[in-house]
């Protein structure tokens, strides 16, 4: 019988070489691993952990239409920060006194095996209703822009979000193989159409999972009086049935796998696991901890959205001279400031709310990077999210400890 075996060397290079020059297959300090299915994982795992965490739900098994966020493979022309700026684009493009190329010379455009600009002109003149496309996305974690989600300006706009996202909805975001060398915090909820790179990871893409579905009325695939339907397979549903001995509405179990998923104890617990598949959902046959989380759950979903009243309540104020011009991104932990140039700065600001991360972003800081990058000068409403940015990541993490307090153990029961 074939037996595997597994060793790990950590340290710097010259400590590894002498290392290797030492030992040889007979010497080195080996553990035994028994890679099993579907993924065959060649490094050691605790089997305890790894049977209790396979109990939970795939989100892929609870909902059942879900899709890789849009890609745009040209971001700078299909989105920007103010609304106008991208309706104008697509007015040009309708515009028949510019010609293809002096578009594609103001913009950067490329002609590609997907995407062409000659297409995207005609395909977009065909549509008397093609402002309907101009909507809000969310680009990265709390930085929500316009964009035109269609095919004229998109290679991958997706169908599941021009359905089903761009109406009253709500949406869970997760990734499934976290590469980046952070904890799993690659969890999201949005209410409009997510781009594929929302987490801001160097690999790997949001995938979107709806919690509602909208009838495809624009292919004739339903009708306009037919209502939303949850996007919950029945198997699922049968199973939290058989746990709590009722079914809950699709809005307590978005908000109770929401709060599961913002547990630190689960993502510690879970860590080997989670960084190879989407993480799982464990059910609770214990209603008041259903409902607990739920509340939980709920109250992280006000805050990521931007609708929780707390959010009215800053913790920090804008100081020093000059214009808002973003020119410079530092934070100073003694001062509790981040400064945006020579003289602005936002003042509150903790070192451990400044260093939250949501995947690979960096909340605070990135934001105003991109601001920078752009050339930016913040508005008085961009200073106010940005505050009630700060408010949402301390709330955020109170609530996870709340929420770590309520679960009595892993695994739940």
């Amino acid at each position: 019988m074939t037996k595997i075996y597994h060793a790990d060397l950590w340290g710097l290079r010259e400590d590894k070489y002498r290392y290797l020059l030492e030992h040889d297959i007979t010497t080195v300090e080996w553990t035994e691993i028994a890679p099993t299915s579907p993924l065959y994982l060649f490094n050691p795992q605790d089997q305890d952990s790894k049977q209790e965490y396979d109990l939970g739900w795939q989100p892929t098994k609870i909902f059942p239409v879900n899709t890789l966020g849009f890609q745009t493979h040209r971001d700078n022309f299909a989105i920007d920060f103010d609304l106008e700026q991208v309706r104008q684009r697509f007015q040009e493009l309708i515009d028949s006194n510019l010609s293809d190329c002096e578009i594609k010379s103001k913009y950067g455009l490329r002609d590609s095996g997907d995407w062409n600009i000659r297409t995207a002109r005609e395909q977009i003149r065909q549509d008397e209703n093609w402002e309907k496309w101009l909507l809000s996305c969310l680009y990265r974690p709390f930085d929500r822009r316009s964009s035109y989600l269609n095919t004229v300006a998109m290679d991958r706009p997706r169908t599941v979000l021009q359905q089903n996202m761009t109406k009253d909805n709500l949406s869970l975001l997760l990734i499934r193989q976290m590469q980046d060398a952070v904890p799993y915090s690659h969890i999201l909820v949005a209410n409009v159409p997510a781009i594929d790179r929302t987490f801001a990871c160097s690999r790997g893409a949001a995938t979107v999972f709806p919690l509602y579905l909208y009838p495809d009325t624009a292919n004739q695939q339903g009708s306009l009086f037919i209502e939303k339907s949850p996007n919950l397979s029945s198997e699922f549903i049968t199973a939290i049935r058989e746990k709590l001995g009722y079914i809950p509405t699709p809005e307590a179990i978005f908000y109770y796998i929401y709060a599961i998923f913002h547990s630190s104890t689960y993502r510690d617990r879970y860590a080997e696991f989670l960084k190879g598949d989407f993480p799982r959902v464990p059910l609770t046959s214990n209603d008041q901890l259903f409902k607990s989380l739920g509340v939980k759950g709920e109250a992280l979903v006000e805050l990521h959205l931007m609708k929780s009243k707390k959010l009215n309540k800053l913790i920090t104020k804008m100081g020093g001279d000059g214009d808002n011009a973003v020119t410079e991104v530092t934070y100073k932990p003694t001062e509790q400031r981040v400064y945006i140039n020579g003289d602005r700065y936002f003042e509150g600001i903790a070192p451990e709310v400044w260093e939250f991360k949501i995947g690979g972003y960096q909340v605070l800081e990135k934001w105003l990077k991109d601001r920078k990058k752009a050339k930016r000068t913040l508005s008085f409403d961009d200073g106010l999210h940005y505050q009630k940015v700060v408010v949402a990541l301390k709330e955020t993490m109170q609530l996870m400890i709340e929420i770590d307090q309520l679960i009595p153990s892993f695994p739940i029961e």
